[in-house]
């Protein structure tokens, strides 16, 4: 019962923060961020966010930067937006899971135009 009231609380989380980001401000954080996943503690105390950004490693660690910048204004938003008795403190972090994806798709598209040109 505990697992899927967090499970709906973590997509929730992801879904608000989808929508927070689109809002914030500050320039180092660029419009192609987007939440992959989010995690929040049983207790409620913590939330680690999982983001991809576009761009290469500087625009990543950037945005990064950006966001933990900004952690105390998404805190107060997800505080209006979400009905919990506790807000959670905002951990942010790097995903790559979107980057590795594409690389294996490029992977997979040089194996078969390869086999096309050897068979």
């Amino acid at each position: 019962m505990a697992a899927n009231r967090i499970n709906r609380i973590n997509e929730e989380m992801k879904r608000e923060m989808g929508d927070i980001l689109r809002e914030l401000k500050d320039p180092r954080v660029p419009l192609m961020t987007s939440v992959v996943a989010a995690e929040v503690t049983q207790d409620l105390r913590y939330a680690k966010i999982y983001v991809s950004v576009l761009g290469d490693e500087t625009v990543q660690q950037e945005a990064l930067k950006g966001l933990k910048a900004a952690a105390g204004f998404v805190r107060r938003e997800v505080s209006q937006r979400m009905n919990l008795r506790i807000t959670p403190q905002i951990q942010f972090s790097l995903d790559h899971s979107i980057e590795h994806g594409a690389h294996i798709n490029e992977l997979l598209n040089r194996t078969r135009q390869r086999e096309r040109n050897d068979g």
